[in-house]
């Protein structure tokens, strides 16, 4: 199922950096607070609410840090091949657990649902999605475990 957003706004292109701009800038990052069993559900409004407001289902990869996405258990269903040619083919959301998330391409929005898994599951996903993440990243998870994970406030 290919999801699209109900209204496609036209966005100006970004200009290039400012004068005397030294450094990459590092993404904007969002805490969804949420429960473990309701981490997914909440990457999942986040996900409907960026495509509500035009973002393009391409711009979007999710990573969860404990059970996988049910459309990624679906996809990968199928096999590794087909899974992986959509996310190379970068038309729609793309959903990944952490285990191999590291095979992930950057995109413009990264969402990580901290939904279960170890401590080192948390923090390889916020790293991994620190990473990818060009404009924004939004975290849906346990604020206290968020940040013991982080070792500082978001």
């Amino acid at each position: 199922m290919q999801r699209t957003p109900r209204e496609v706004a036209s966005k100006p292109a970004p200009s290039g950096p400012t004068a005397g701009a030294a450094a990459p800038v590092a993404p904007q990052i969002q805490l969804i607070p949420a429960s473990v069993e309701g981490a997914l559900d909440a990457a999942e409004e986040a996900v409907d609410l960026l495509l509500d407001s035009g973002r393009a289902p391409g711009d979007v990869l999710v990573i969860t840090t404990g059970e996988q996405h049910p459309w990624a258990a679906h996809e990968l269903s199928f096999g590794e091949t087909s899974y992986w040619a959509q996310h190379d083919a970068g038309d729609d959301v793309f959903y990944t657990d952490v285990t191999i998330a590291a095979r992930a391409a950057s995109r413009p929005v990264v969402v990580v649902a901290v939904n279960g898994g170890p401590e080192a599951a948390a923090a390889s996903a916020l790293s991994a999605a620190h990473s990818r993440a060009g404009a924004l990243l939004i975290v849906c998870g346990d604020p206290q475990r968020i940040n013991s994970v982080l070792g500082a406030g978001v």
